[in-house]
Protein backbone atom coordinates (compact mmCIF):
# COMPACT_ATOMS: atom_id res chain seq x y z
CA UNK A 1 0.00 0.00 0.00
CA UNK A 2 2.98 2.31 0.61
CA UNK A 3 3.90 1.89 -3.08
CA UNK A 4 0.47 3.18 -4.16
CA UNK A 5 0.76 6.14 -1.81
CA UNK A 6 4.21 7.10 -3.13
CA UNK A 7 2.97 6.84 -6.73
CA UNK A 8 -0.03 9.13 -6.07
CA UNK A 9 2.14 11.66 -4.24
CA UNK A 10 4.34 11.92 -7.35
CA UNK A 11 1.46 13.29 -9.45
CA UNK A 12 1.32 17.13 -9.28
CA UNK A 13 -2.14 18.28 -8.04
CA UNK A 14 -2.20 21.36 -10.23
CA UNK A 15 -1.40 19.67 -13.56
CA UNK A 16 -2.85 16.84 -15.69
CA UNK A 17 -1.96 13.43 -14.18
CA UNK A 18 0.49 10.96 -15.75
CA UNK A 19 -2.21 8.43 -16.67
CA UNK A 20 0.00 5.41 -17.40
CA UNK A 21 2.17 6.15 -14.38
CA UNK A 22 -0.85 5.96 -12.10
CA UNK A 23 -1.95 2.68 -13.68
CA UNK A 24 1.51 1.14 -13.40
CA UNK A 25 1.90 2.25 -9.80
CA UNK A 26 -1.51 0.90 -8.85
CA UNK A 27 -0.85 -2.46 -10.54
CA UNK A 28 2.58 -2.97 -8.97
CA UNK A 29 1.24 -1.96 -5.58
CA UNK A 30 -1.55 -4.51 -5.74
CA UNK A 31 0.80 -7.22 -6.94
CA UNK A 32 3.14 -6.44 -4.07
CA UNK A 33 0.34 -6.88 -1.59
CA UNK A 34 -0.95 -9.98 -3.40
CA UNK A 35 2.34 -11.84 -2.86
CA UNK A 36 1.34 -12.40 0.74
CA UNK A 37 -2.25 -13.28 -0.13
CA UNK A 38 -3.81 -16.10 -2.10
CA UNK A 39 -3.58 -15.76 -5.92
CA UNK A 40 -7.37 -15.55 -6.36
CA UNK A 41 -7.72 -12.73 -3.86
CA UNK A 42 -4.80 -10.85 -5.46
CA UNK A 43 -6.41 -11.03 -8.92
CA UNK A 44 -9.70 -9.66 -7.59
CA UNK A 45 -7.90 -6.79 -5.87
CA UNK A 46 -5.96 -5.98 -9.04
CA UNK A 47 -9.12 -5.94 -11.16
CA UNK A 48 -10.92 -3.69 -8.66
CA UNK A 49 -8.06 -1.20 -8.46
CA UNK A 50 -7.57 -1.07 -12.24
CA UNK A 51 -11.32 -0.48 -12.79
CA UNK A 52 -11.44 2.42 -10.31
CA UNK A 53 -8.33 4.01 -11.78
CA UNK A 54 -9.60 3.71 -15.34
CA UNK A 55 -12.81 5.56 -14.36
CA UNK A 56 -10.76 8.20 -12.53
CA UNK A 57 -8.42 8.66 -15.49
CA UNK A 58 -11.30 8.86 -17.98
CA UNK A 59 -13.01 11.59 -15.97
CA UNK A 60 -9.74 13.52 -15.64
CA UNK A 61 -9.10 13.23 -19.35
CA UNK A 62 -12.58 14.65 -20.13
CA UNK A 63 -12.14 17.43 -17.57
CA UNK A 64 -8.84 18.64 -18.96
CA UNK A 65 -10.08 18.23 -22.55
CA UNK A 66 -13.10 20.49 -21.97
CA UNK A 67 -10.97 22.99 -20.00
CA UNK A 68 -8.64 23.24 -22.97
CA UNK A 69 -11.58 23.69 -25.36
CA UNK A 70 -13.06 26.44 -23.15
CA UNK A 71 -9.72 28.25 -23.03
CA UNK A 72 -9.60 28.19 -26.83
CA UNK A 73 -13.17 29.51 -27.07
CA UNK A 74 -12.41 32.31 -24.60
CA UNK A 75 -9.39 33.30 -26.64
CA UNK A 76 -11.51 33.34 -29.80
CA UNK A 77 -14.10 35.54 -28.03
CA UNK A 78 -11.41 37.99 -26.94
CA UNK A 79 -10.05 38.21 -30.46
CA UNK A 80 -13.55 38.71 -31.90
CA UNK A 81 -14.44 41.47 -29.41
CA UNK A 82 -11.11 43.17 -30.03
CA UNK A 83 -11.71 43.23 -33.79
CA UNK A 84 -15.38 44.33 -33.47
CA UNK A 85 -15.08 46.73 -30.54
CA UNK A 86 -16.23 49.76 -32.49
CA UNK A 87 -19.28 47.91 -33.82
CA UNK A 88 -20.42 46.56 -30.45
CA UNK A 89 -20.21 49.61 -28.21
CA UNK A 90 -23.58 50.26 -26.53
CA UNK A 91 -24.84 53.76 -27.29
CA UNK A 92 -27.25 55.55 -24.95
CA UNK A 93 -30.89 55.05 -25.88
CA UNK A 94 -34.12 56.10 -24.20
CA UNK A 95 -35.91 53.22 -25.95
CA UNK A 96 -34.44 50.26 -24.11
CA UNK A 97 -36.78 48.23 -21.95
CA UNK A 98 -36.10 47.77 -18.24
CA UNK A 99 -34.27 44.51 -17.63
CA UNK A 100 -36.25 41.95 -15.62
CA UNK A 101 -39.55 43.86 -15.82
CA UNK A 102 -42.69 41.94 -16.82
CA UNK A 103 -44.26 44.12 -19.52
CA UNK A 104 -47.47 42.08 -19.55
CA UNK A 105 -48.18 42.50 -15.82
CA UNK A 106 -50.44 45.23 -14.33
CA UNK A 107 -48.59 48.56 -14.28
CA UNK A 108 -48.87 52.22 -15.34
CA UNK A 109 -46.70 53.52 -18.19
CA UNK A 110 -46.04 56.87 -19.79
CA UNK A 111 -45.32 56.23 -23.47
CA UNK A 112 -43.57 58.55 -25.91
CA UNK A 113 -43.65 58.00 -29.68
CA UNK A 114 -41.72 60.24 -32.06
CA UNK A 115 -42.58 61.07 -35.69
CA UNK A 116 -40.03 59.78 -38.18
CA UNK A 117 -37.47 62.47 -39.02
CA UNK A 118 -39.20 64.74 -36.45
CA UNK A 119 -41.66 66.02 -39.10
CA UNK A 120 -44.14 68.45 -37.54
CA UNK A 121 -47.24 66.89 -39.12
CA UNK A 122 -49.42 66.01 -36.12
CA UNK A 123 -50.52 69.53 -35.24
CA UNK A 124 -49.74 73.23 -34.90
CA UNK A 125 -48.64 75.02 -31.72
CA UNK A 126 -50.62 78.15 -30.82
CA UNK A 127 -50.29 80.76 -28.08
CA UNK A 128 -52.99 81.28 -25.46
CA UNK A 129 -56.18 82.90 -26.75
CA UNK A 130 -59.74 83.62 -25.68
CA UNK A 131 -60.57 79.92 -25.60
CA UNK A 132 -57.26 78.64 -24.17
CA UNK A 133 -55.57 80.02 -21.08
CA UNK A 134 -52.25 78.41 -22.03
CA UNK A 135 -50.43 77.59 -25.31
CA UNK A 136 -52.04 74.61 -27.03
CA UNK A 137 -51.68 72.27 -30.00
CA UNK A 138 -54.35 72.15 -32.71
CA UNK A 139 -54.32 68.62 -34.20
CA UNK A 140 -53.93 68.28 -37.96
CA UNK A 141 -56.17 65.92 -39.97
CA UNK A 142 -53.56 63.21 -39.39
CA UNK A 143 -53.34 64.19 -35.72
CA UNK A 144 -57.08 63.66 -35.24
CA UNK A 145 -56.80 60.21 -36.81
CA UNK A 146 -53.86 59.35 -34.54
CA UNK A 147 -55.95 60.32 -31.50
CA UNK A 148 -58.77 58.12 -32.83
CA UNK A 149 -56.32 55.18 -33.09
CA UNK A 150 -55.23 55.86 -29.49
CA UNK A 151 -58.83 55.69 -28.25
CA UNK A 152 -59.33 52.39 -30.09
CA UNK A 153 -56.62 50.65 -28.04
CA UNK A 154 -59.18 49.62 -25.41
CA UNK A 155 -61.26 47.90 -28.12
CA UNK A 156 -58.42 45.47 -28.77
CA UNK A 157 -57.10 45.42 -25.20
CA UNK A 158 -59.92 45.68 -22.63
CA UNK A 159 -57.27 44.97 -19.95
CA UNK A 160 -56.01 48.57 -20.17
CA UNK A 161 -57.34 52.00 -19.24
CA UNK A 162 -56.20 55.13 -21.07
CA UNK A 163 -55.33 58.18 -19.02
CA UNK A 164 -53.95 61.47 -20.37
CA UNK A 165 -52.75 61.84 -23.95
CA UNK A 166 -50.94 64.88 -25.37
CA UNK A 167 -50.40 65.32 -29.08
CA UNK A 168 -47.44 67.51 -30.05
CA UNK A 169 -46.40 68.62 -33.56
CA UNK A 170 -43.74 65.88 -33.86
CA UNK A 171 -44.45 63.40 -31.06
CA UNK A 172 -47.09 61.96 -28.75
CA UNK A 173 -47.21 61.35 -24.99
CA UNK A 174 -49.77 58.99 -23.51
CA UNK A 175 -50.34 57.38 -20.11
CA UNK A 176 -51.74 53.85 -20.12
CA UNK A 177 -52.78 51.73 -17.13
CA UNK A 178 -52.55 47.97 -17.55
CA UNK A 179 -55.14 46.82 -15.00
CA UNK A 180 -55.08 43.09 -15.79
CA UNK A 181 -52.37 40.89 -17.22
CA UNK A 182 -52.04 41.37 -20.96
CA UNK A 183 -52.20 38.35 -23.29
CA UNK A 184 -48.91 39.62 -24.76
CA UNK A 185 -46.29 42.13 -23.64
CA UNK A 186 -46.74 45.89 -23.93
CA UNK A 187 -44.59 46.11 -27.07
CA UNK A 188 -47.19 44.15 -29.05
CA UNK A 189 -49.88 46.64 -27.99
CA UNK A 190 -47.73 49.63 -28.94
CA UNK A 191 -46.76 48.09 -32.28
CA UNK A 192 -50.42 47.51 -33.08
CA UNK A 193 -51.21 51.17 -32.35
CA UNK A 194 -48.24 52.30 -34.44
CA UNK A 195 -49.28 50.06 -37.34
CA UNK A 196 -52.78 51.56 -37.37
CA UNK A 197 -51.31 55.08 -37.43
CA UNK A 198 -48.78 54.17 -40.11
CA UNK A 199 -51.53 52.73 -42.32
CA UNK A 200 -53.50 55.98 -42.06
CA UNK A 201 -50.38 58.06 -42.73
CA UNK A 202 -49.54 56.06 -45.85
CA UNK A 203 -53.11 56.40 -47.14
CA UNK A 204 -52.65 60.18 -46.88
CA UNK A 205 -49.40 59.98 -48.86
CA UNK A 206 -47.21 60.85 -45.86
CA UNK A 207 -45.35 57.55 -45.67
CA UNK A 208 -44.42 55.83 -42.41
CA UNK A 209 -45.44 58.00 -39.46
CA UNK A 210 -43.46 56.77 -36.47
CA UNK A 211 -39.74 56.16 -36.07
CA UNK A 212 -38.66 52.75 -34.79
CA UNK A 213 -39.17 51.91 -31.12
CA UNK A 214 -40.77 53.86 -28.31
CA UNK A 215 -39.90 55.17 -24.87
CA UNK A 216 -41.66 54.00 -21.73
CA UNK A 217 -41.50 55.34 -18.19
CA UNK A 218 -42.72 52.94 -15.50
CA UNK A 219 -44.83 54.78 -12.90
CA UNK A 220 -44.82 52.93 -9.59
CA UNK A 221 -46.59 55.32 -7.19
CA UNK A 222 -49.22 58.08 -7.15
CA UNK A 223 -46.67 60.89 -6.92
CA UNK A 224 -45.07 59.79 -10.19
CA UNK A 225 -48.45 59.55 -11.92
CA UNK A 226 -49.46 63.05 -10.80
CA UNK A 227 -46.13 64.52 -11.89
CA UNK A 228 -46.27 62.79 -15.27
CA UNK A 229 -49.84 63.99 -15.90
CA UNK A 230 -48.73 67.55 -15.17
CA UNK A 231 -45.70 67.06 -17.40
CA UNK A 232 -47.59 66.00 -20.50
CA UNK A 233 -50.42 68.51 -19.94
CA UNK A 234 -47.88 71.36 -19.75
CA UNK A 235 -45.91 70.16 -22.76
CA UNK A 236 -47.34 72.82 -25.13
CA UNK A 237 -46.49 75.55 -22.60
CA UNK A 238 -42.91 74.34 -22.28
CA UNK A 239 -42.49 74.11 -26.04
CA UNK A 240 -43.87 77.63 -26.57
CA UNK A 241 -41.60 78.97 -23.83
CA UNK A 242 -38.54 77.23 -25.27
CA UNK A 243 -39.22 78.55 -28.76
CA UNK A 244 -39.45 82.13 -27.47
CA UNK A 245 -36.54 81.87 -25.01
CA UNK A 246 -34.30 79.61 -27.04
CA UNK A 247 -31.01 80.85 -25.58
CA UNK A 248 -31.85 79.34 -22.17
CA UNK A 249 -32.96 75.94 -23.45
CA UNK A 250 -30.34 75.01 -26.03
CA UNK A 251 -27.59 72.53 -25.11
CA UNK A 252 -24.14 73.78 -26.09
CA UNK A 253 -21.62 70.96 -26.16
CA UNK A 254 -18.39 72.81 -26.89
CA UNK A 255 -18.05 75.25 -23.98
CA UNK A 256 -14.60 75.43 -22.40
CA UNK A 257 -13.90 75.91 -18.73
CA UNK A 258 -10.16 76.33 -18.62
CA UNK A 259 -8.81 73.54 -20.80
CA UNK A 260 -11.81 71.28 -20.23
CA UNK A 261 -14.66 71.01 -22.75
CA UNK A 262 -18.12 70.64 -21.19
CA UNK A 263 -21.78 70.72 -22.25
CA UNK A 264 -24.03 73.39 -20.77
CA UNK A 265 -27.70 74.38 -20.84
CA UNK A 266 -29.28 77.47 -19.34
CA UNK A 267 -27.93 80.96 -18.74
CA UNK A 268 -24.31 80.73 -19.82
CA UNK A 269 -23.68 84.32 -18.68
CA UNK A 270 -23.70 83.07 -15.08
CA UNK A 271 -20.17 81.79 -15.72
CA UNK A 272 -19.05 85.42 -16.05
CA UNK A 273 -20.76 86.62 -12.87
CA UNK A 274 -18.17 88.27 -10.57
CA UNK A 275 -19.60 86.91 -7.30
CA UNK A 276 -19.81 83.13 -7.14
CA UNK A 277 -19.82 80.84 -4.11
CA UNK A 278 -18.93 77.12 -3.98
CA UNK A 279 -21.45 74.98 -2.07
CA UNK A 280 -19.47 72.30 -0.21
CA UNK A 281 -20.99 70.32 2.65
CA UNK A 282 -19.33 67.29 4.22
CA UNK A 283 -21.38 64.13 4.53
CA UNK A 284 -20.49 64.07 8.23
CA UNK A 285 -22.49 67.21 9.02
CA UNK A 286 -25.33 66.87 11.52
CA UNK A 287 -28.84 68.09 10.72
CA UNK A 288 -28.24 71.21 12.80
CA UNK A 289 -24.97 71.92 11.00
CA UNK A 290 -26.65 71.42 7.62
CA UNK A 291 -29.38 73.90 8.62
CA UNK A 292 -26.75 76.46 9.62
CA UNK A 293 -24.91 75.93 6.34
CA UNK A 294 -28.15 76.34 4.35
CA UNK A 295 -28.95 79.62 6.12
CA UNK A 296 -25.45 80.99 5.53
CA UNK A 297 -25.37 80.13 1.83
CA UNK A 298 -28.93 81.32 1.16
CA UNK A 299 -27.94 84.63 2.76
CA UNK A 300 -25.03 84.84 0.28
CA UNK A 301 -27.43 84.05 -2.57
CA UNK A 302 -29.80 86.82 -1.46
CA UNK A 303 -26.82 89.19 -1.47
CA UNK A 304 -26.36 88.38 -5.17
CA UNK A 305 -23.90 85.48 -5.21
CA UNK A 306 -24.27 82.65 -7.74
CA UNK A 307 -24.21 79.30 -5.93
CA UNK A 308 -22.07 76.61 -7.61
CA UNK A 309 -22.40 72.95 -6.65
CA UNK A 310 -22.55 69.35 -7.95
CA UNK A 311 -25.27 68.65 -5.32
CA UNK A 312 -23.68 65.41 -4.11
CA UNK A 313 -24.00 65.32 -0.30
CA UNK A 314 -27.29 65.69 1.62
CA UNK A 315 -26.17 69.12 2.81
CA UNK A 316 -25.44 70.33 -0.73
CA UNK A 317 -28.81 69.07 -1.95
CA UNK A 318 -30.57 70.87 0.92
CA UNK A 319 -28.83 74.13 0.01
CA UNK A 320 -29.79 73.91 -3.64
CA UNK A 321 -33.41 72.97 -2.85
CA UNK A 322 -33.65 76.13 -0.77
CA UNK A 323 -32.02 78.10 -3.60
CA UNK A 324 -34.68 76.89 -6.05
CA UNK A 325 -37.40 77.99 -3.64
CA UNK A 326 -36.20 81.59 -3.40
CA UNK A 327 -35.28 81.89 -7.09
CA UNK A 328 -31.54 82.19 -6.48
CA UNK A 329 -29.02 82.05 -9.30
CA UNK A 330 -27.26 78.69 -9.55
CA UNK A 331 -24.70 76.72 -11.51
CA UNK A 332 -25.37 73.00 -11.04
CA UNK A 333 -22.80 70.39 -12.09
CA UNK A 334 -24.15 67.07 -13.39
CA UNK A 335 -22.68 63.56 -13.32
CA UNK A 336 -25.02 62.49 -16.14
CA UNK A 337 -24.88 64.51 -19.35
CA UNK A 338 -27.65 65.76 -21.64
CA UNK A 339 -29.62 63.27 -23.73
CA UNK A 340 -30.13 64.05 -27.44
CA UNK A 341 -33.69 65.28 -26.75
CA UNK A 342 -33.00 66.88 -23.36
CA UNK A 343 -35.41 69.41 -21.93
CA UNK A 344 -35.79 70.63 -18.34
CA UNK A 345 -38.90 70.05 -16.28
CA UNK A 346 -40.38 71.24 -13.02
CA UNK A 347 -38.22 73.63 -11.00
CA UNK A 348 -35.37 73.37 -13.50
CA UNK A 349 -37.66 74.60 -16.28
CA UNK A 350 -38.82 77.59 -14.22
CA UNK A 351 -35.26 78.44 -13.20
CA UNK A 352 -34.01 78.21 -16.83
CA UNK A 353 -36.90 80.39 -18.01
CA UNK A 354 -36.02 83.03 -15.41
CA UNK A 355 -32.35 82.91 -16.43
CA UNK A 356 -31.37 81.75 -12.94
CA UNK A 357 -29.86 78.35 -13.79
CA UNK A 358 -26.91 76.95 -15.70
CA UNK A 359 -26.44 73.19 -15.90
CA UNK A 360 -22.90 71.95 -16.60
CA UNK A 361 -22.13 68.37 -17.67
CA UNK A 362 -18.47 67.34 -18.13
CA UNK A 363 -19.38 63.78 -19.25
CA UNK A 364 -21.71 62.25 -21.88
CA UNK A 365 -25.25 61.09 -21.19
CA UNK A 366 -26.00 57.53 -20.03
CA UNK A 367 -29.35 55.81 -19.45
CA UNK A 368 -28.35 53.29 -16.80
CA UNK A 369 -28.36 54.15 -13.11
CA UNK A 370 -24.85 54.55 -11.76
CA UNK A 371 -23.53 55.36 -8.32
CA UNK A 372 -21.23 58.33 -8.53
CA UNK A 373 -17.62 57.38 -7.79
CA UNK A 374 -15.26 59.10 -5.37
CA UNK A 375 -13.06 60.13 -8.29
CA UNK A 376 -16.03 61.74 -10.04
CA UNK A 377 -16.97 63.61 -6.86
CA UNK A 378 -13.45 65.01 -6.65
CA UNK A 379 -13.50 66.02 -10.31
CA UNK A 380 -16.86 67.79 -9.96
CA UNK A 381 -15.73 69.61 -6.82
CA UNK A 382 -12.56 70.69 -8.60
CA UNK A 383 -14.63 71.91 -11.57
CA UNK A 384 -16.84 73.93 -9.18
CA UNK A 385 -13.73 75.50 -7.65
CA UNK A 386 -12.36 76.46 -11.08
CA UNK A 387 -15.69 78.00 -12.11
CA UNK A 388 -15.71 80.16 -8.97
CA UNK A 389 -12.10 81.18 -9.57
CA UNK A 390 -13.09 82.49 -12.99
CA UNK A 391 -11.84 79.85 -15.44
CA UNK A 392 -15.22 79.75 -17.18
Amino acid sequence: MQTIARCCEAVPHNSPPDCWGVLRGAAWGVLGVARNISPGCGAVMLGFVLKKNLIFLSLNFLFFYFCDMEDKRNEQRKQWWASHKGECEVTPSMKRRKAGHDYSAPCIYMLTLVVKERRKILGTLHDADNNHSLPWVEPSVLGHKVLACWREITTYYPEVELYNVQLMPDHLHGIIHVRRKLPKHLGVLVNGFKKGCNDVSREMGLGTLWEDGYQDSILTHDGQLKNMKNYINNNPLRLWTKLHNREFFVVRRDVRIGKEKVAVAGNQYLLEHPDKEVVRCSRSLTEKEIEERVNALIKRAMEGAVLVSPCISPGEKAVMRAAYEIGARMIVLLENGFSPMWKPSGKQFDACLAGNLLLVAPWPHHNDRRAITREQCMQLNDLARRIVEGEG
